[in-house]
This record gives C-alpha cells, structure tokens and sequence, in this order.
C-alpha cells in the first residue's frame, strides 16, 4: 500500500482508527472524514476532516475534493461511518429506520459517488464498504438495522457490476466487533468470541491491496469465532 492515498470515513471511531492506524504503517497516506470534530493535527501522510455530514452529498463531495486537492490523487475509499440501532418493529419510530438509512447507506452512497471520478484515474481503484451479518437474516429488535445493513450490501453488488474492470468494490460483514461501546452494552458476552478492529482492518486493508485486484462484488463475514 505504499504511497497510496485512502480514505477513511468514521475515521474517529472504534473501528475507523483501528485500519486508519493500520492503513498508515502499511506506507498508505490517509485522509479521515468524520462528523466528529476532529483531534488530529495534519502531517505530511494524514489529514483528517471533521464536521461532515455525509449524509449530505455536497458536503461529502467538497470533502472528497479536499483531500484530492491535498494528496494529488485517489486510491481507496474505505467507507466505515455508521450507527446501530436496536428497537422492534412494532413499538418502534418509523423514524428510525430514516436514520439507519442516513446513516449506513446514504454515508457510503455520497461518499462513493463523490470519490468515483478521482478513483477511476486510479490503476488500483478500491471502495470497502462494511456490512453485517446480521443483515443476512434479521432477529428480533434489528430490522431498521438490519435492512439498512442489506442495503449496503446491495449498494457493494451494484457499485461493483457497474464499474467492473476499473474499481473492486467489497464489503466486509461482520458479526459483533470487539470494543467499549459493544462491551458495555453486553457485559456479560464473551468477548473472546468476538470480532477485533485490528482482525477487521486486516481484511479490509487486504481488499485494498493489490493482493486482491480479482475480488469484487464480494460479502465476505468477518465472523469472528461466534
């Protein structure tokens, strides 16, 4: 990944500055884009942007543009930004399932759209997008999450038919990841089951590398050992 240029989005999360960090000691230069403000002084191989909203597509685009701007090019786009929510159906907000939508597919639907005119300049074009098993059959109290899950999914498969030959486009599915937050809401699982953001960033930075210039349209579960 030497001297690639990679976006990261949610690059301030759990999972986001796991395979940022990763993405970095592999020689890769990285951009983070992420609604949080951000922490980070730039250097000359990381920037990051805080204060998007990519579920606005202008202002994703403007962002994506920046880092073009910054770096000179496009390699990667890694699309992590995201959210969870558990509510049945029922006794649910139907507003919920707008916000799932928001946040999971509109996200990664800006920021691949905005990202595809500069990747395509790129001999070595890959978007990464993260899915989730529990979108592959939906249980009780995850249907928004899971649908808009599903919609990922199927956002990866269409992304990939369309620009077969000049950008792969994967997605990773993972079952639960291994952090605070996830802790915390499941203090009584056993977290050695679990997924860890560094075994994550792994995958998805193999899906980046030249290693796996014949994989696109995949799903592939990052399951852990649950």
């Amino acid at each position: 990944m030497d001297g690639k240029v990679v976006i990261v989005t949610g690059a301030s999360g759990a999972l986001g500055s796991v395979v940022a960090e990763a993405a970095l000691a592999r020689g890769a230069r990285v951009a983070g884009l992420d609604h949080a403000a951000s922490q980070l002084s730039a250097t000359a191989n990381r920037i990051e942007l805080g204060g998007v909203d990519l579920s606005d597509a202008t202002e994703t685009g403007k962002a994506i543009d920046a880092v073009v701007a910054h770096f000179g090019k496009l390699d990667a786009l890694i699309n992590i930004a995201g959210g969870f929510a558990f509510e049945a159906v029922a006794e649910g907000d139907p507003r919920t399932w707008q916000h799932m939508y928001a946040l999971n597919v509109l996200t990664a639907l800006n920021a691949s759209r905005a990202a595809i005119p500069h990747l395509v300049a790129s001999a070595s074009a890959r978007i990464v997008n993260i899915g989730a098993i529990g979108a592959l059959q939906a249980g009780a109290g995850m249907g928004a999450y899971a649908a808009s899950k599903a919609g990922v999914h199927r956002l990866t498969e269409a992304l990939a038919a369309e620009w077969k030959g000049k950008i792969t486009v994967n997605a990773v599915l993972p079952s639960i990841i291994d952090t605070s937050a996830n802790r915390a809401s499941m203090p009584k699982a056993d977290f050695t089951k679990w997924v860890t953001p560094q075994e994550l960033a792994d995958v998805i930075l193999f899906l980046v590398s030249d290693a796996a210039s014949a994989v696109t349209g995949a799903l592939l579960p990052v399951s852990g050992r649950v």
